[in-house]
């Protein structure tokens, strides 16, 4: 799987989602390889999309179309800066449920000093998620370089996703978030979207 990351401040967070909507009922048709979307705006305007394709190629192939160029100089035009983009082929998808359900979705972004101790760490953990918290339907981890990471959490509600949040862990798992923090460097970033957008093929 593929993954580009795209984030910003925007002004106008209506026209941010009526140009999205505009791309997956004119364009995503014609998109081959495109697997899916997941975007929303924080509550201070800072918008971040997942675009989700089969491979690198597909998302290329995807990029080269006039009508994605045309499409894209308007959403350009929405951000108040300059837009950042991550690609990634480095994605790891876990689901229990249905992510396109979820009424709250938080995205994380961080730096780590060991990424491969701290995807072995995530691999590893024995507890039942499923049964410990049954308000996350699903995870995406997004490898990107020098270390750096992207994660989006898929929350059946927002009220839920609070409410485990106060759950206490397992030993182990504490365990392992504990190392987790040592091999993070600096405070990772936090975007709360109470409305996500979320998207897929049919």
């Amino acid at each position: 799987m593929f993954v580009q990351v795209i984030q910003g401040h925007v002004s106008d967070a209506p026209k941010v989602r009526e140009q999205l909507d505009k791309w997956v009922s004119e364009l995503a048709p014609g998109a081959d390889g495109w697997l899916g979307s997941t975007s929303g705006v924080t509550e201070d305007g800072q918008v971040v999309a997942l675009a989700r394709f089969e491979s690198e190629e597909a998302a290329q192939r995807n990029s080269d179309r006039p009508e994605q160029s045309a499409w894209w100089d308007g959403m350009a035009a929405l951000f108040t800066d300059e837009p950042v983009f991550h690609n990634s082929t480095s994605v790891e998808v876990d689901t229990v449920g249905d992510p396109d359900q979820a009424g709250f979705v938080q995205v994380m972004q961080g730096l780590s000093s060991d990424p491969d101790r701290a995807r072995e760490l995530m691999a590893n953990e024995p507890t039942d998620m499923r049964a410990l918290r049954p308000d996350i339907l699903g995870t995406m981890s997004i490898g990107h370089d020098a270390g750096a990471w992207t994660m989006a959490i898929y929350f059946t509600s927002e009220e839920a996703a609070r409410e485990g949040e106060q759950k206490e862990m397992p030993p182990q798992m504490q365990e392992m978030m504990q190392e987790m923090q040592a091999l993070t460097i600096g405070e990772p970033s936090f975007y709360d979207f109470k409305d996500p957008w979320l998207n897929s093929p049919g």
